[in-house]
């Protein structure tokens, strides 16, 4: 499995590069790269950021401007493995203990996607995708369709392929974490000034 920190948004509502934004003393992008290789990857990013390769090394997009599923398809394209680990670089509140337990899944899976859901809602961009599903980013590329789950949703049903869909709060609950977060904050992403002031605030053990 090969790991890729997303990193190709604009950071319009933050009013300033969000992977250069410090928290707690580090750049996001820091944080993002710093938890896959805890969990024993060589990261690359995925997005048209030369500024970045000084934290690892980077992959331009093949449909610049065209959002995460871009970054997922540079990523895909170059990977040279079956699966394929992402993770967006505004979410350091995520536990490696669920990290870690939602790449063991999609090991045990090799699901065309292995994808959590946070009260009902999916969380793309903090998911395992199969190779296989290139083609099918790059078809909906090429037509202007940028929707992460609307892809991958046509392209399970497109391909026979299964999804591997699971709620985050079940597997929350077996984790065995001393002071967790509640699951919700997981996911808190950092999309403004107020965000990023609210998460300096946490006392979390997840933060590497």
């Amino acid at each position: 499995m090969n790991a890729f920190v997303l990193a190709g948004g604009q950071s319009t509502r933050m009013g300033r590069d969000k992977a250069l934004l410090e928290f707690r003393g580090r750049p996001l992008v820091d944080h993002a790269i710093q938890k896959l290789r805890a969990l024993g990857f060589s990261p690359r990013i995925a997005g048209t950021r030369p500024d970045l390769s000084t934290y690892a090394p980077v992959i331009p997009d093949n449909y610049p401007g065209s959002g995460p599923l871009a970054g997922i398809e540079a990523a895909l394209s170059a990977s040279d493995s079956s699966l394929n680990f992402f993770l967006p670089i505004d979410l350091p509140l995520l536990p490696l203990d669920f990290l870690r337990w939602l790449v063991a899944r999609a090991g045990e899976t090799s699901a065309l996607g292995t994808i959590p859901f946070l009260e009902d809602r999916p969380q793309p961009l903090c998911a395992v995708y199969h190779r296989d599903l290139l083609p099918y980013a790059q078809s909906a590329l090429a037509v202007g369709d940028r929707k992460v789950m609307r892809v991958i949703g046509d392209a399970a049903v497109s391909s026979g392929s299964k999804l591997d869909r699971f709620n985050v709060e079940t597997v929350a609950a077996s984790i065995d974490i001393s002071a967790a977060l509640p699951p919700y904050r997981w996911f808190q992403n950092f999309n403004t000034p107020a965000d990023l002031l609210n998460a300096a605030l946490v006392e979390s053990p997840y933060i590497q």
